[in-house]
């Protein structure tokens, strides 16, 4: 029997179905890790927000003056060591570390004191760490799952992103509005 030369070189490949079974996990679970990691970027942005406004305030010319200057420094620094858990917490959040899990839900908890906005999102990021799945994307088996499948990728819907430049147009409109009063 002659070999072809110009046939399609053929291979044997094996599954030994840990691959489909690291899939239908990561599948399973793949909309609750952009969630989460929307909370860290969520997290992120209001701890960088935080901290902005903790140093713009503790170093404003003439804020630390006058006999309440201790409790305001004392004030800002709480401040500050808050707005740097919140960064920490966003980022291991963002990145899928367990470690974050805890904190976040004291942090989310924390939240759930600014009424009623507050209140309702930090009760969606304590549902969101607490529940099953919660539990699941952000556990060390997760994370070899999240390595195993590096080709499964979350895409967010076109309906997410016209609401989304929807608000930022709003946003800008917004703020262009009460710059120019």
């Amino acid at each position: 029997m002659s070999v072809n030369p110009y046939a399609t070189p053929k291979a044997a490949v094996t599954d030994d179905g840990a691959g489909s079974v690291a899939e239908a996990v990561r599948k399973e679970h793949i909309a609750h890790e952009a969630s989460v990691k929307a909370v860290g970027l969520l997290f992120i942005l209001g701890g960088l927000l935080t901290l902005i406004g903790a140093g713009v305030g503790l170093f404003a010319p003439g804020a630390t003056a006058g006999e309440d200057s201790a409790v305001l420094v004392f004030a800002g620094l709480a401040i500050g060591a808050l707005s740097i858990a919140y960064l920490a917490c966003g980022w291991g959040l963002r990145t899928l570390k367990p470690w974050a899990r805890i904190p976040a839900v004291v942090l989310a908890a924390i939240g759930l004191l600014g009424f009623p906005i507050g209140t309702l999102i930090n009760a969606y990021i304590l549902w969101l760490l607490l529940s099953r799945k919660g539990r699941m994307v952000l556990s060390t088996d997760y994370a070899a799952i999240v390595e195993a499948t590096p080709r499964i990728k979350y895409r967010t819907s076109v309906v997410v992103w016209i609401v989304l430049g929807l608000l930022g147009i709003l946003l800008l409109v917004a703020f262009v509005a009460a710059v120019a009063r």
